[in-house]
């Protein structure tokens, strides 16, 4: 509970610090979400995966999701390559691409040949990824954002793969595939690492910095 809360105070204790700024200060310009593409890409993916119907089986829902959830990050690195200035961020996303696509396809052919079994292990994984769900949906919409495609993507990213690492963890828990839980042992590995790149890439090249 004391990491969400520091996650959730942090970005509205920026905002207050850019919101004390009058019309004559160089301050930071903070963009509204409903203008900002990738938050866009976040709301159409968070629209796709509310859609999803529960199967009640844990590796399945997991699979499924993550397809999604994949997805989404694909097309929020491609916007980076297409906006972004910064070197390092874009090759950042280029790395996503390449390791996202590669994870969708895997999960795409499992689901193609798995049928879905419902048990108690997988209701208590699909409320947990719920709640995960709704912890993201809320984390990120009280991100302050400026209009500056490195820094934005750098802070959403963050969220996105949190949310990832969060349903891997669950799934090692309530899961049965060792084919599913050795693939959530990657993303957890994986987008750890870059969670910590994108937070030092912040903090030396983020808004705070401006």
């Amino acid at each position: 509970m004391k990491k969400w809360r520091v996650m959730l105070v942090l970005p509205l204790m920026l905002l207050a610090m850019f919101s004390c700024n009058d019309d004559s200060d160089e301050g930071i310009i903070v963009q509204d979400h409903d203008k900002n593409e990738f938050m866009t890409i976040m709301h159409n993916m968070n629209t796709q995966m509310d859609a999803m119907q529960m199967t009640g089986d844990a590796d399945h829902d997991f699979a499924s999701m993550m397809v999604m959830h994949h997805q989404g990050a694909i097309d929020m690195a491609n916007k980076e390559l297409e906006k972004g200035n910064d070197a390092t961020i874009k090759g950042m996303a280029q790395q996503i691409i390449d390791k996202q696509t590669a994870e969708k396809a895997e999960l795409t052919t499992w689901l193609a040949s798995h049928t879905p079994v419902p048990d108690a292990e997988g209701e208590a994984f699909d409320m947990e990824m719920m709640d995960v769900m709704e912890k993201m949906k809320n984390w990120k919409d009280i991100q302050v954002l400026t209009g500056d495609a490195d820094s934005d993507f750098a802070e959403l990213m963050i969220i996105h793969h949190q949310q990832a690492t969060d349903n891997a963890q669950s799934i090692l828990h309530h899961g049965h595939h060792d084919d599913i839980k050795e693939m959530a042992k990657m993303m957890i590995e994986d987008q750890n690492k870059e969670i910590t790149d994108l937070t030092a890439w912040l903090k030396s090249n983020g808004p705070a910095n401006q």
